[in-house]
């Protein structure tokens, strides 16, 4: 309780010095002089966290490498950044996400290098005073300091959105998860700076029962930030399994004539078209604005239906965000890539779990203002980079690159609740085993699209004794004690979110999970297979 009570005090102080500091005054000469300077940026932020950091893990891949920060310079100088970072890949600069978790040795040229998340922080932010947490809980997850500066980044991309999608003519709701998830909360304190105020803020909060202490903490927070002068909004949660009020709200405001922007995750926003059709209501002409899982064709077939527009966000708590779709993005799962802030790649390796072979992204960060000091991250998601042909504002400002077909290989995700191959490898194969019966390869786990939103079927061999209500109770138990209390605060994962089947109808391999789902298009680490 004391380290929550301390945790939320160094957030509401963050909240005030945000908001006491003025945003960018222009966001479109801003980034335009940021995407003229990001090889400077890489090469002094390498030089300050990295070179000048022997804690930082890099230090010790460069040297083992052989490469100077005279040679960077001059690598980056004749070949370009990109350039530079692949011939360093295969040198032995990366990091591969278990290796960023602490859930792999890291071992260059037959040395391990000792490391852990936080050999990776931006030691010149590492007090910064607003954090947020990576999917997962606030204790379980992966902590991201955030400058003042990462945040003022944050605000221009938001504003940049705003005026490509015309949102000041639109009413903004919000569909968002409470603490300890800061995204609904952030959102409703920004909105005012970011020429796009929240209207209604809907949330699936979880009970009070399991969220409570949550709960009072997003409304403090919120009466806080409204104490500084922001015009933030308290959350209207939601009941179970029921969107409808968000569809009948958006519904009734579309009869008076008012358009709206509905940003959330993905799967929540599917359930309001989804309930939208249920009920017969009109919310066409609305737009919804989605990250945090994947955008499948599946879920994006599923919101058109409904009259709708809808367009992806690509976004890593670790790093930030790295891209956002434009108005002509309307298939693939497409956004601008954010090259101001991070250079990225992609390189050809087998997905975790599996041997299929992907298109893994590379990520490097840029700005001093970075969270982390990252070269050559793998964070488990896949994709394909290309040149944007489209005339919008991102190509006009110099986002000339584009990511699609995102798609995340060793993770599962739904409402941006983020589950780590590697932890659920340990419940399929030791704890379920253990408690249960049966052994490694008895239990599997699958990931598709239903009707409305991602969902996990658990298929169990038939010699497992276990009845099946024991079996999908054991494993939600297992998901708490790995994820902690951020489970109470996603309807994803209460027990109507998970089928249990008995048989086994696809090959199993023990120390592999099959997670099977529509492939196509995908934002941000979402769509596993």
């Amino acid at each position: 309780m004391l380290q929550e009570i301390k945790y939320y005090s160094r957030m509401a102080w963050g909240i005030r010095e945000f908001l006491q500091t003025p945003p960018i005054a222009d966001p479109q000469a801003y980034t335009r002089q940021n995407l003229a300077s990001r090889a400077s940026s890489f090469l002094g932020l390498a030089e300050r966290g990295i070179f000048n950091n022997p804690g930082n893990p890099h230090h010790q891949m460069f040297r083992i490498a052989g490469c100077t920060l005279g040679d960077l310079t001059g690598e980056v100088t004749r070949h370009g950044l990109e350039p530079t970072l692949m011939r360093l890949r295969e040198a032995g600069v990366y990091v591969t996400h278990e290796e960023f978790k602490g859930k792999e040795p890291i071992v260059r040229a037959g040395r391990e290098i000792p490391s852990n998340s936080a050999s990776f922080l931006n030691p010149e932010i590492a007090g910064a005073l607003t954090q947020s947490v990576s999917s997962g809980s606030r204790s379980k997850g992966t902590p991201s300091p955030r400058s003042i500066g990462r945040l003022l980044q944050r605000e221009v991309y938001a504003r940049l959105r705003a005026r490509e999608f015309d949102l000041s003519r639109r009413l903004r709701i919000e569909l968002k998860p409470i603490l300890p998830s800061g995204s609904g909360l952030s959102s409703s304190y920004r909105g005012h700076r970011e020429e796009h105020p929240v209207d209604h803020w809907f949330a699936v909060g979880g009970s009070i029962r399991e969220a409570g202490h949550y709960r009072l903490a997003t409304r403090c927070l919120v009466l806080w930030s409204r104490l500084l002068g922001a015009k933030a909004k308290l959350p209207t949660y939601l009941k179970p399994n029921d969107f409808g009020i968000v569809a009948e709200y958006i519904a009734r405001r579309r009869s008076e004539g008012v358009s709206v922007a509905i940003q959330g995750f993905t799967s929540p926003a599917v359930r309001v078209a989804a309930a939208a059709l249920d009920l017969g209501l009109d919310i066409s002409g609305a737009l919804f604005l989605v990250g945090g899982e994947a955008l499948t064709d599946a879920k994006r077939e599923v919101i058109e239906r409904t009259g709708s527009e809808v367009y992806s966000s690509y976004t890593i708590s670790e790093i930030g965000p790295i891209g956002h779709a434009c108005r002509q993005m309307k298939s693939g799962n497409c956004v601008h890539l954010f090259d101001d802030t991070v250079a990225a790649f992609v390189r050809r390796r087998c997905a975790n779990f599996s041997d299929d072979e992907v298109n893994s992204l590379q990520l490097t960060t840029l700005p001093a203002f970075s969270s982390y000091v990252l070269v050559n991250a793998e964070m488990d998601d896949a994709g394909v980079i290309g040149t944007a042909t489209c005339d919008c504002l991102y190509t006009r400002l110099g986002f000339s690159r584009q990511a699609s077909q995102i798609f995340s290989y060793g993770k599962l995700t739904g409402q941006g609740m983020t589950l780590v191959g590697t932890d659920l490898v340990t419940i399929l194969e030791e704890r379920l085993p253990a408690q249960l019966g049966g052994a490694p390869g008895d239990y599997q786990l699958i990931e598709h699209e239903g009707a409305a939103q991602t969902q996990m079927t658990l298929r169990v061999n038939p010699r497992v004794p276990a009845a099946s209500d024991g079996i999908k109770q054991c494993f939600l138990r297992e998901l708490h004690s790995v994820y902690g209390g951020a489970l109470a605060s996603r309807m994803w994962v209460h027990a109507e979110g998970v089928e249990v089947i008995r048989g086994m109808p696809y090959a199993t391999r023990t120390g592999k999970i099959h997670v099977l789902h529509v492939l196509g298009s995908g934002t941000k680490g979402e769509t596993r297979h």
